[in-house]
């Protein structure tokens, strides 16, 4: 006689709905995650990742003291900007930039980082970006400054102090001993002779032609060659000004600026998602810390400014 087959029992049943129901769970998770990639509503599609340059630039990072904060070198910062490569959510970098400029070597870091990252890069130039600060500006695909922003002063510069006529009058001396003519170059003990300042001026040329090299290299034929000539006596400029020279790419705000970097890196959301570049958290002195927000900025009003009027 033949056997009936048996029936499965409820264990294997259970199984059987067990598997087939996670592997429909499955599905379903990955189809959610699909449709939220390609939906300008998710900010998996992408995101702007920001880095913010406040202030002189630096080289190195300084430590937080007693009496002060921390500050960000430019290598730190370019380490950051280069991180952006192995960081598939950023699609795009804003650069937001409120600086008078500074280190020749960290400016140019800074420039090479954003020419280097291999990402779409906006510069936004919000009250300054002079000098060095216009420098890094200058290494992003486009950059937007405001209207009344200050920028250019596009040169070079190093300061010396001569203190001998004071020295003489309160009857101090100083004397060094020295194997080569120009070991004490720019000493504030004695006037600067011809030929220092000849040494000297050669290494500021220098500078000033790299600086403007790299501008021209960058900016493109976007720049009015011959306008540019004339502002190479290191003059400084509105964002207006800016603008019609081709320094600037548009003047806007930086809403603008991040609405254009999120276009760039195909960011189609109506509010662009953002992720900071920085690797940790800005460390405070014992006065950041013990004074909120509010209070510094309430205080800082009556510190003394350099201002352009």
């Amino acid at each position: 006689m033949k056997q009936k087959n048996k029936a499965s029992s409820p264990g294997t049943n259970y199984l059987l709905w067990l598997v087939g129901g996670i592997f429909l769970l499955a599905l379903i998770v990955v189809a959610f995650f699909a449709l939220m990639e390609a939906s300008p509503l998710f900010p998996l599609q992408g995101c702007v990742g920001i880095v913010e340059i406040d202030g002189p630039i630096i080289s190195k990072d300084i430590d937080a003291t007693l009496l002060s904060d921390e500050v960000k070198g430019a290598e730190t910062m370019a380490k950051e900007i280069a991180s952006a490569k192995k960081r598939p959510e950023v699609k795009s970098i804003l650069v937001i930039i409120d600086s008078p400029g500074g280190s020749v070597v960290g400016s140019k870091e800074l420039y090479e980082a954003l020419r280097k990252v291999g990402k779409p890069t906006v510069a936004y130039i919000n009250e300054l970006g002079a000098s060095g600060g216009y420098y890094v500006a200058a290494g992003a695909d486009y950059i937007v400054a405001q209207p009344d922003s200050i920028t250019g002063s596009i040169g070079a510069r190093a300061t010396f102090v001569d203190l001998s006529g004071l020295f003489e009058k309160i009857g101090y001396s100083e004397t060094t001993i020295k194997t080569g003519e120009m070991k004490d170059i720019g000493t504030y003990s004695r006037p600067m002779t011809a030929e220092e300042r000849a040494v000297i001026e050669g290494i500021i040329n220098e500078s000033f032609q790299q600086f403007r090299s790299d501008i021209e290299k960058s900016r493109g034929g976007r720049l009015d060659r011959a306008e540019f000539q004339k502002i190479l006596d290191a003059r400084i400029l509105s964002g207006r000004q800016a603008k019609r020279i081709g320094l600037v790419d548009y003047l806007g705000n930086k809403e603008f600026a991040l609405q254009k970097a999120a276009a760039l890196g195909n960011i189609t959301a109506e509010k662009p998602p953002t992720c900071a570049l920085s690797s940790s958290e800005e460390r405070k002195g014992l006065f950041g810390r013990l004074f909120s927000e509010e209070l510094g900025s309430i205080a800082n009003r009556f510190l003394p400014k350099i201002l352009y009027q």
